[in-house]
């Protein structure tokens, strides 16, 4: 029987400069897709595939995050003096339950290998969730849910992986696929940034794991890799050498919010999504002289 994961990770302490200058006072991470941030998305898809403790890796001007999730009673009493119960129930129901949260520094731009190193304290000796959350997932089950189905199964270290164009993988990191199904397939091999000549496949690794706590003490001996920094993959590539790791192809559309493109796109698509505003939205888009079927098939991609 493995071990339940109970611990997701959180790495937001970088400085987003793709997005200056609304980034300047801001994380990236409190950046909005239609109303809520993005880091209470990646929360959300936690929550929802059972994980009860929540570890964000920080940096320098980070604290809004923290606030973001704890009580705001000024705003609770104004909402409930005013009957707005629907909207501070709403508020209440995002948070995580007392002493659910934990925060430590990344104190140096080290890399995403270093960001979870910086985690291993308060993770402990125990398999961890992995969520980055400038990548957002839109499906009928969260991307995380599904992996937790496949670790339960079979154990070991879960990536979520998504199939791209072959000319697109020199800009991820790429899996090689062996036996076994969508739902959960055996990985040969992790390459960085590979030649697309050269890449064992077409699936790259999309921002979701499941892993176990070996991979802290590689990471505590890893040498920087490519920029410089400390390099996640490097240390799943030694991994591998010891624990198996499995593939999770995952159900959903998935929007890199890292980028304006993705960013934009994702709001788009969940604005279109929503009950509340959906063809309020879609009337506006066809007053920019946007095509309605354009529109109604790109709503249909989004779902």
């Amino acid at each position: 029987m493995v071990k339940q994961v109970k611990t997701a990770v959180f790495p937001v302490a970088g400085l987003g400069t793709r997005f200056l200058p609304a980034t300047k006072a801001m994380p990236k991470e409190m950046l909005t897709v239609v109303d809520r941030p993005l880091i209470q998305y990646a929360v959300d898809e936690a929550r929802e595939a059972g994980i009860t403790h929540f570890v964000f890796v920080t940096g320098r001007n980070k604290g809004v995050i923290e606030d973001h999730f704890d009580r705001q009673f000024e705003i609770e009493a104004m909402l409930e003096a005013r009957g707005k119960m629907a909207a501070l129930e709403s508020l209440r129901e995002d948070l995580p339950s007392a002493g659910r949260t934990s925060f430590t520094r990344q104190q140096e731009p080290l890399g995403l290998g270093h960001a979870v190193w910086c985690a291993r304290e308060l993770v402990g000796n125990e398999p961890f969730a992995l969520l980055l959350p400038d990548m957002l997932f839109k499906g009928r089950r969260g991307v995380l849910k599904q992996m937790m189905e496949t670790y339960e199964e079979a154990g070991g270290n879960v990536i979520a992986v998504e199939e791209v164009q072959r000319q697109e993988v020199s800009s991820y990191g790429v899996i090689g696929r062996g036996r076994g199904d969508d739902a959960g397939f055996q990985i040969t091999e992790m390459v960085e940034k590979p030649d697309p000549r050269n890449a064992p496949s077409n699936l790259i690794i999309s921002g979701r794991y499941i892993l176990q706590p070996e991979i802290f003490s590689l990471l505590a001996d890893q040498p920087r890799g490519a920029g410089g920094e400390i390099q996640l993959t490097d240390a799943m590539q030694s991994l591998m050498g010891i624990q198996p790791f499995f593939g999770v192809k995952y159900e959903g559309q998935s929007f890199d919010c890292g980028s304006k493109i993705g960013f934009l796109t994702a709001n788009v698509a969940y604005a279109l999504d929503r009950e509340e505003i959906g063809e309020g939205f879609l009337a506006a888009l066809a007053k920019l002289g946007l095509h309605t079927a354009l529109i109604d098939g790109f709503k249909v991609a989004a779902e």
